[in-house]
């Protein structure tokens, strides 16, 4: 009977109303055919440029009176925009027609009034002028007669920026229509040459600049140009801005990146670390080994002095060496270095030869013996080790945050026991070598150390900051670093912290991230909040439904706040960093072009999940070629990785799901439990349970959300997905085969036995138990039901590759039908190649549409 159902256009007529005598919805013609694999394939370039007014090329004044921004309103057009900051109006910089012609008459080709070449503009202190830099020259226009001259008494702002250097740099261009000036000074004795590097990596020359001259050089943002001798010789490589920029080509490029806005930190960003440095504070030692030993030579001459004898081979002081600030003590971490595990791979068609070759490298997977750190404790004026007892850290799965007191009365170092259970920052007494602890965090199931870490030392007032989630939600807790004792927990409720983006500590304040924060949207959006070190004072500064990126104003009075959701195109705002009270609206997204492409947006969709209480939060993707009336398999892209969460939530004109839409398909993306951003409880679902993949909630999410669209099949269910997705869209078929019917599974972790040691350990926990076995899709693929196809690159470093060559030995003990994809030469993420992407396709096509692919025009 799925047989009628699932017909391909043309069957016979008696088929038909076989079908619509038995209820059943007969699929549109236009399902699986060439010219869906088309359109599918043309997807990218029929959205691309179609969204405007969503990204703006902000500048703010140097006298914190105005903010001018350049927006892109149509394809290969913009406009340019001042805000009055003290009266929060918002108009057009100018009259951008008048303006045009006033240029073109005096000298200036091409100006066009929806294209004006500005790079820099700057009104006047009355408003009745503006002064605008085209290329390296600057105008002065009359805002009333519009009339313009040259002003050559107008200076540029900003600080020189340098070129950095090749190595390590990028090696091509980003696609970009954001056009801009980089204007290059050659400060150089002699010829410079600009090299353009496109976006495949190849070079174009545009010329030579004399020495002590400079070229304003127009580009694109994220374009880059390389900079040479006359003879060819690297200099640097510069990646153009969204802003003019002037750049100073030297000699020698920088050696640092240039100054930037203050990076936001995710929940692992921790605080400042003491540097390590072979030399003393005072300037009388330096510190080094020899023969696994730790060793002082005097800096003004003299014998060296032999500090340890207990070093060997397998248990070796590191260079790493940790000063007190007064140079009278000093901490070297001991190492008992890692095992060696090689896993081979073989290249079965290289490029420069006929016979293959084996390739290896070295890879820890769960259980094996890792490199253990422990600090140990030296007094200089005895010169003799102090004894340190390592109680309180017999295990380290890593010791990080090493951290002299100012005082150098004590030393501390965060430890994270080996299976993420136990997490404590710890403190060496610098006299005796006492250890105690100041912060200590258990769970009887994991602590997030990759992703909800957070220490920032105040030295000024004895106190830290830590993050936690020991009341079941991620939170900030202000302690008394002398005593180790929780002052106060910072911030409270149902919510999550996201991240932490400054601390004030003059004011006693938190900049950070939050999910949750606002009642009513989706837990997953960011949003912006202050609190104080006490917990009052809790300001959200971001307001509207959707999440959020913001970016402060020079002096921090104003921020610009972006936000949207994935059927709302961008708003961006300008508010006051003091409150978060709106200013202003700046722009409007206008996806109306987008629209009209056909394109459907994706539909927001929450359903409960395996408890009945808890939302699961995921979307709907439609084709273009989208019809109600008819009905439409399911497909889930899957990512179920702890770390994360993979729901889009802001607005996009294009996510990749969309592409295996056109096919004839509803794609979803769902986040069950299991998955990150939400309550310490949600969290745990994971732990010893990678298996389940939150597959029990998309089951449930998928019924609900068909149930409300009746144009969603939810008897023809696909799944598919890569890394972990692999091993999630493979134990659907082996768990829950008798819901999801067909699955391609990419380059799996199959088994978390044999995926790399810190993804693994961090979720299922350590010593290797049964339950390593238990959650195996070699264990599981006796259960498997349904069409699967198993995608792997043989070079994949990833994930070992012999991870799914298990699967199918399993597959093939128990007997079951299986389809194998094994790309030569290629590594991680093999569906993601062109040949990938098509055999992925084709299979839910031929599987669940019943079509042969691309076998009608």
């Amino acid at each position: 009977m799925s047989a009628v159902y699932t017909t391909r256009c043309g069957y016979l007529r008696g088929a038909v109303i076989l079908a619509l005598l038995l209820g059943l919805s007969v699929l549109a013609c236009a399902q699986g055919t060439r010219s869906d694999y088309a359109r599918s394939e043309r997807l990218r370039m029929l959205t691309r440029d179609k969204v405007f007014r969503d990204r703006l090329s902000l500048n703010w004044s140097e006298d914190g009176r105005w903010l001018w921004y350049r927006v892109q309103t149509g394809a290969n057009r913009h406009e340019f925009v001042i805000v009055d900051l003290a009266k929060g109006a918002r108009r057009p910089a100018f009259d951008h027609a008048r303006l045009a012609k006033a240029l073109v008459a005096a000298g200036v080709k091409g100006a066009r009034a929806d294209r004006l070449l500005l790079t820099q503009i700057r009104p006047s202190t009355d408003g009745q002028s503006v002064a605008v830099r085209i290329g390296g020259t600057w105008w002065r226009c009359d805002l009333k007669t519009y009339q313009v001259r040259r002003d050559d008494g107008t200076k540029s702002t900003g600080r020189a920026e340098r070129i950095r250097p090749v190595a390590g740099g990028p090696k091509a261009s980003r696609p970009s229509r954001t056009e801009t000036w980089v204007t290059f000074v050659n400060t150089t004795k002699g010829e410079i040459v600009l090299i353009w590097l496109d976006t495949d990596g190849r070079r174009k020359s545009y010329g030579r600049v004399a020495a002590g001259a400079s070229r304003n050089q127009h580009t694109f943002a994220g374009h880059v140009w390389l900079v040479t001798e006359g003879r060819g010789k690297p200099l640097g490589l510069y990646q153009a801005r969204e802003q003019q920029t002037r750049v100073e080509v030297t000699t020698k490029a920088a050696t640092q990146p240039a100054k930037q806005p203050p990076r936001r930190s995710n929940g692992s960003r921790r605080s400042r670390t003491s540097r390590a440095s072979p030399d003393s504070p005072d300037g009388a030692w330096t510190a080094f080994v020899r023969d696994h030993n730790v060793y002082l030579r005097p800096t003004g001459g003299g014998k060296e002095i032999k500090l340890s004898s207990d070093g060997t081979e397998t248990d070796r002081y590191d260079s790493r060496f940790y000063w007190s600030p007064d140079s009278k003590k000093l901490v070297v971490p001991r190492v008992k270095p890692a095992q060696e595990h090689e896993v081979y791979v073989i290249e079965s068609s290289p490029h420069d030869q006929v016979q293959p070759k084996l390739h290896s490298y070295n890879y820890l997977k769960p259980g094996d013996r890792i490199a253990v750190v422990k600090p140990h404790l030296f007094d200089i004026a005895g010169k003799k080790q102090i004894p340190v007892q390592d109680r309180l850290f017999p295990n380290p799965w890593r010791t990080s945050e090493m951290r002299w007191s100012p005082d150098s009365s004590r030393f501390t170092f965060l430890y994270n026991q080996r299976g993420h259970q136990v997490l404590r920052l710890l403190a060496i007494d610098a006299r005796t070598g006492a250890v105690r602890t100041l912060v200590e965090e258990t769970s009887k199931t994991f602590i997030d150390y990759s992703g909800k870490t957070y220490l920032r030392w105040l030295e000024e007032t004895g106190e830290l900051i830590w993050m936690s989630e020991r009341n079941g939600w991620c939170h900030l807790y202000l302690y008394d670093a002398a005593q180790g004792t929780v002052k106060n927990q910072i911030t409270k409720g149902k919510w999550v912290v996201r991240g932490v983006d400054r601390v004030d500590t003059e004011k006693r304040q938190i900049w950070f991230r939050a999910g949750g924060i606002r009642p009513g949207q989706d837990p997953y959006d960011i949003h912006y909040a202050r609190v104080n070190f006490d917990g009052t004072g809790l300001a959200v500064l971001t307001e509207g439904n959707g999440t959020h990126s913001i970016e402060y104003s020079p002096k921090g009075r104003f921020f610009v706040d972006r936000y949207s959701r994935v059927d709302m195109p961008t708003v961006t705002e300008l508010r006051l960093t003091s409150d978060g009270t709106r200013v202003c609206v700046l722009e409007r997204a206008d996806a109306s072009a987008l629209l009209a492409t056909g394109w459907k947006p994706p539909i927001r969709f929450t359903a409960k999940g395996r408890d009945g209480e808890t939302d699961i939060y995921g979307v709907i993707y439609r084709p273009t070629t989208f019809d109600p009336k008819s009905k439409y398999p399911v497909i889930e892209c899957i990512y179920a990785g702890p770390q994360g969460a993979t729901v889009p939530k802001s607005f996009r004109s294009r996510h990749h799901p969309q592409a295996m839409a056109e096919l004839g398909f509803v794609l979803v993306q769902i986040d069950g439990m299991g998955t990150n951003y939400r309550s310490k409880r949600f969290h745990d679902v994971c732990w010893r349970n990678l298996a389940d993949g939150g597959l029990p909630d998309r089951v449930l999410w998928i019924k609900a959300a068909a149930k409300k669209y009746p144009w969603m099949d939810a008897t023809r269910v696909g799944i598919y997905g890569g890394s972990a997705g692999g091993q999630n869209a493979a134990a659907a078929l082996m768990t829950h085969g008798d819901f999801y019917k067909v699955a391609v599974a990419d380059c799996g972790c199959h088994d978390n036995r044999m995926d790399k040691i810190w993804w693994n350990e961090q979720w299922m926990g350590w010593p290797v138990g049964p339950h390593y076995a238990a959650n195996s899709n070699v264990t599981l693929a006796k259960g498997l039901k349904g069409k699967l196809l198993l995608i792997v690159g043989e070079l994949d470093r990833n994930v070992d590759p012999a991870s799914t060559m298990q699967v199918v030995n399993a597959l093939i003990k128990a007997d079951k039908d299986f389809d194998l994809l094994v790309i030569p030469g290629v590594g991680h993420s093999a569906a993601g190649t062109r040949y990938g992407r098509r055999r992925q396709a084709d299979y839910f096509v031929r599987h669940l549409l019943g079509v042969e692919p691309r076998s009608k025009p």
